[in-house]
């Protein structure tokens, strides 16, 4: 008798043993990109409800501090709302001997939020640069009201502060701009200051409003829509990314190719992004 129950207990044992393995190696780590953490948790939400085995963790943090924890091994895909930098290549390289992959997996537009009860509805590429350079510093240098302009912007550490730095502002930011750790933060940040401007991801403009953005002063002022993001008529748009060690394998590979299926794609749409297609 206490033979059969020591082999049932054994039995037992090595099931559970066997069981979380199975969970251990269905498990996925995705870490970085703030602005893609709403998009990312849907992916992985709906995933899992197809997929019970599936275990997908997601995390924020920025676009550096996850393509750091792609190098450093703790994390199986990194988002990115930034092209991976050289710099992060060939660390990948000196540990691994690869080069990472790099998979687009969505477009979003970057907005220029302003507070609603702000007169100012339009601005040119330039004159945003300007503004977060610290060049333009009072509303009424840009046709509105005589009131210092209070500047929120992201941290160094995110890939929408590197693209927004690369691509609209193209200098080093001003010291009044206030750092703030995530796009949320700076929608209420400017939701609750009449005469502040920040930028981010569009699906995150709630309670404020988009500012129309022109290519130039002869330009008509372009509002971030799926349509203008799609035909490239919106002057600030980009590709999100993932980045992998190597060609992705099991899980990692089951969940990426499901991201970019029909299926993962019409997701996008539902929380503000827009589909690759």
């Amino acid at each position: 008798m206490k033979t059969t129950k020591l082999k049932v207990a054994l039995f037992v044992l090595v099931v559970m043993g066997i069981g979380f393995s199975f969970t251990t190696l269905n498990k996925v780590t995705v870490k970085g990109s703030d602005t893609m953490v709403i998009l990312s948790q849907k992916w992985a939400e709906v995933y899992m409800k197809k997929n019970p085995g599936a275990t997908i963790q997601v995390t924020g943090g920025g676009s550096g501090v996850g393509l750091a924890a792609l190098i450093n091994g703790s994390t199986d895909i990194a988002n990115s709302s930034r092209p991976i930098k050289s710099s992060e290549v060939e660390k990948l390289k000196a540990r691994y001997n690869t080069l990472g992959v790099e998979i687009p997996c969505a477009k979003d537009g970057l907005s220029v939020y302003l507070n609603k009860a702000n007169p100012v509805t339009a601005l040119t590429l330039k004159q945003i640069g300007q503004i977060f350079a610290g060049k333009i510093t009072n509303w009424n240098e840009v046709g509105g009201p005589d009131a210092p302009i209070k500047l929120y912007g992201r941290e160094s550490s995110s890939g929408t502060f590197g693209f927004f730095k690369d691509n609209v502002v193209k200098t080093d930011f001003s010291p009044s701009c206030q750092t703030l750790p995530g796009t949320a933060a700076i929608v209420n940040a400017v939701k609750k200051d009449k005469f502040s401007i920040g930028y981010g991801g569009a699906a995150y403009a709630e309670g404020v409003k988009d500012c129309a953005v022109k290519k130039d002063d002869k330009s008509p002022g372009i509002l971030p829509t799926a349509a203008t993001i799609k035909n490239h008529t919106y002057p600030i748009s980009r590709y999100l990314y993932m980045y992998l060690k190597s060609k992705p394998t099991g899980e990692i590979k089951a969940f990426v190719d499901w991201i970019l299926s029909p299926e993962g794609q019409a997701l996008i749409a539902d929380v503000g992004y827009y589909p690759l297609k």
